[in-house]
């Protein structure tokens, strides 16, 4: 059973699911809801470019199913190919969620992969935690980038495990692992999880949580995935805590202990 003290803390505010789901590519706002809910996720991401959220009153309303005051929403910049784009996008949420500062950035660097441009990630960043945002950012996997965005004061560093939408897993843990040993703000994976296994490694790594979308909007069923993620998340975080066996080439250890078997023993013949 998961340790209810053991919390995920994002820019002072503290969440008992370290489960990030995204809103998009489901069939309708009532599936949007069903897997939310069953992810146990507190924390829902919301392209402020595809998806309403006041900007058109005439259209269903994103907030009518995920209500502010019960979901932390994080506006994010999904779409954005400049580092304009991205901070224009992030000021119009603040303005229809009256202030609201938690964003996430993500600056793409072309359609094709959606992989990120990290330069434009950076002039965004900074141009955003000047005006007291709280930037929780998408980024590759690379350590240097990871740590010149925490030193400009992003709140959390979110680095891809594999290309958005691909479902390809963590293609490279070790540079996940130099990012998580040097970083002082939570990291999360954000991209490229595919299904609960992939879930599960990202946190006995040591990432602190993980953002998805697709692996659960597109799947055959998205609410039993979103269930079997929130226990994937949680099941890596436990194996994590507890802290795995040491690996051990080449050097068998049985499970049970060899002294006191019949075939150690003396046993008397009798004639």
């Amino acid at each position: 059973m998961i340790d209810m003290d053991d919390l995920l803390s994002i820019a002072g505010k503290s969440y008992h699911s370290r489960l990030l789901v995204g809103t998009g590519k489901y069939r309708d706002f009532a599936e949007t809801r069903a897997a939310v809910e069953v992810s146990g996720a507190q924390i829902v991401t919301v392209a402020i470019r595809r998806t309403n959220i006041g900007q058109h009153p005439n259209e269903p309303n994103l907030l009518d199913v995920l209500p502010p005051e019960k979901f932390t929403l994080l506006p994010n910049t999904a779409g954005c190919y400049t580092a304009m784009d991205a901070v224009r996008t992030l000021r119009l949420a603040r303005e229809l969620l009256d202030g609201h500062s938690l964003v996430k950035l993500e600056v793409l660097g072309d359609q094709q992969t959606l992989f990120p441009d990290v330069v434009a990630t950076l002039e965004a960043a900074k141009l955003l935690v000047k005006e007291d945002f709280q930037v929780m950012v998408y980024t590759s996997d690379d350590p240097i980038v990871a740590r010149q965005l925490e030193d400009i004061g992003c709140v959390a560093i979110m680095p891809l495990a594999s290309l958005i939408g691909s479902g390809m897993g963590i293609l490279n843990p070790w540079n996940l692992q130099i990012i998580i040993e040097n970083a002082h703000v939570p990291v999360l994976v954000d991209a490229g999880v595919g299904t609960a296994s992939d879930a599960t490694i990202a946190m006995e790594l040591g990432c602190d949580g993980v953002l998805m979308n697709s692996a659960i909007a597109g799947a055959r069923n998205p609410t039993l995935m979103a269930q079997a993620m929130r226990k994937a998340v949680e099941a890596g975080r436990e194996a994590y805590l507890a802290g795995r066996m040491p690996r051990k080439t080449y050097q068998a250890s049985p499970s049970s202990p060899t002294e006191g078997m019949l075939d150690t023993l003396e046993i008397p013949i009798i004639k």
